[in-house]
């Protein structure tokens, strides 16, 4: 008997009730002729929703694993649409004022696990794909701060500490040092405290999305876009998966790899959409500012992109507005950007906005990744908390290890 499968909050949490539906068949699917049936849609070992960062390192790990699986990766959007070609291209592992601010809320243990996880994600990049293929700029990465906040109170007490707990993780001594002498060279106003770390860097996010859908299609995974799972139902020997187009798919296991979007197909899950605005100037003749820069507690984040100026965050100036799946900007974020360079990035010079646009992350009430299984053969790998880049390899790699066993 097959049932189609609708996951809902009961009292006790992590809880399901499958609830069934009409019998739903491949047969329904629209005048497939049977070339089609025997090759697009053929029966697959595992279908992954969600072409992004998280949904491609998914399917090379599992490919690692068993080269011979038949995989397919269904995208509801033309490209990958969330935010992994939609960021601001850091490679980073977390400013030294928001794992402070971690420590405070989650704990030690968790913190470090968790930059841990990030550390090893970014060192996965690099030996997958050489700094061409994606755009890697080893500039650099800094924290600036004023005098009078409370994050540089916290991280002048505790820097020392904080490298300590770091060392085993990094293998350096001083993962951050003060770097106050740099401020005047960047060309910065109204900033009193900068900290740098010679491991993070800038990277092109659309040429490693690139670099990956290469490498898996290469070895025979297929990906399929404008194909948004609305459903799935589950059988003795599988899933059939709805598509929202009404083309479906069988597979063995289901791989949700949607993010902030998983919220529309597992809604108990605690994922909260949090949108992340972007703005990216004209080219700044002497540009002085090189790295990758992040301020309050990382809430903004910029760094050059050659000769230009690349912006984002804000959302702590509208927090409820920006938890939306909505792919838009808005004045109330981007006026609030623009104000940031004229007061602190470009004071003394003119500049123009030649490009803005938006991200959907997935926050919630921690920053651990949800990986785990949801129902038999159906696993999810979400919550990326804004560290995709950093998290996409390792947590796919979790993921794949569940699915194996």
């Amino acid at each position: 008997m097959s049932e189609r499968t609708k996951i809902m909050p009961c009292a006790v949490p992590a809880c399901f009730v499958f609830l069934p539906l009409p019998t739903l068949t491949i047969a329904c699917m629209p005048q497939l002729s049977i070339w089609e049936k025997e090759t697009f849609f053929a029966p697959q070992d595992v279908i992954i929703a969600g072409s992004g960062f998280v949904g491609l390192w998914s399917a090379l790990k599992l490919l690692e694993k068993n080269p011979a699986q038949k995989i397919t990766i269904l995208e509801r959007g033309i490209i990958p649409t969330g935010a992994s070609t939609r960021n601001a291209g850091f490679s980073c592992f977390g400013s030294p004022s928001e794992l402070l601010q971690d420590v405070v809320a989650a704990g030690e243990e968790k913190t470090f696990r968790l930059v841990s996880l990030r550390y090893n994600g970014l060192l996965q990049i690099r030996k997958y794909f050489n700094d061409a293929a994606i755009g890697y700029d080893a500039s650099g990465g800094f924290e600036c701060f004023t005098n009078d906040a409370a994050d540089w109170i916290a991280v002048d007490k505790n820097l020392a500490w904080l490298n300590e707990k770091l060392h085993p993780i990094t293998g350096v001594k001083s993962t951050f040092v003060r770097a106050d002498e740099k401020l005047d060279q960047m060309g910065f106003a109204g900033f009193d405290h900068l900290i740098e770390t010679r491991l993070e860097a800038g990277l092109h996010p659309g040429k490693l999305v690139k670099a990956l859908l290469q490498k898996v299609q290469s070895q025979g995974v297929q990906v399929l876009t404008n194909m948004d799972v609305k459903s799935f139902c589950t059988k003795e020997d599988g899933l059939i998966i709805e598509t929202a187009n009404g083309l479906n798919f069988f597979t063995r296991q289901l791989l949700l790899c949607t993010n902030a979007f998983t919220k529309e197909l597992l809604p108990q899950e605690d994922i909260i959409p949090n949108r992340g605005q972007v703005l990216l100037t004209n080219e700044i003749e002497g540009l002085r500012i090189k790295g990758t820069f992040h301020f309050d507690k990382g809430f903004y984040y910029f760094r050059n992109l050659g000769n230009r100026l690349l912006l984002g965050g804000g959302r702590n100036k509208a927090f409820e507005e920006e938890e939306t799946t909505e792919m838009r900007t808005t004045g109330t974020i981007q006026n609030e950007l623009e104000s940031f360079i004229r007061k602190h990035l470009l004071p003394n010079t003119a500049f123009e906005i030649t490009d803005r646009w938006s991200g959907i992350m997935a926050m919630g009430s921690e920053k651990m990744p949800i990986v785990k299984a949801i129902a038999k053969n159906v696993f999810c790998c979400v919550r990326m908390s804004g560290m995709g880049v950093a998290l996409a390899p390792v947590v796919a790699e979790q993921v794949t290890d569940l699915m194996k066993r």
